[in-house]
């Protein structure tokens, strides 16, 4: 989750400790997500899609479930606007790494 660590890099420019907590809270909400994949909501700007995010402000996490599987797509500060290709381009980036 390279998105992950760049938000925790920019938030402990400023405060190191806010970063590790924020961090820990999103972690604990993704670990959540295998035995509750459609605890997410849809996203707003995508509601009849697939995937689904969870907010740990300032940031949003998408992912998408298949059965047992969860697939963390992209995690993002929350006051960007999401473009739906860019789900689209990471679904196939997982689907690949997953035949391989």
């Amino acid at each position: 989750m390279g998105d992950l660590d760049a938000i925790a890099d920019y938030i402990a420019l400023e405060n190191p400790g806010a970063a590790k907590a924020f961090v820990l809270r999103v972690l604990e909400h993704v670990g959540q997500l295998a035995e509750h994949p459609d605890r997410g909501s849809r996203p707003q700007e995508l509601p009849r899609s697939r995937y689904r995010q969870i907010v740990e402000l300032p940031c949003q996490v998408f992912y998408r479930h298949e059965g047992q599987r969860v697939y963390v797509l992209y995690v993002m500060r929350s006051e960007r606007l999401l473009r739906g290709s860019l789900l689209v381009s990471r679904t196939r980036r997982t689907q690949g790494q997953r035949n391989d």
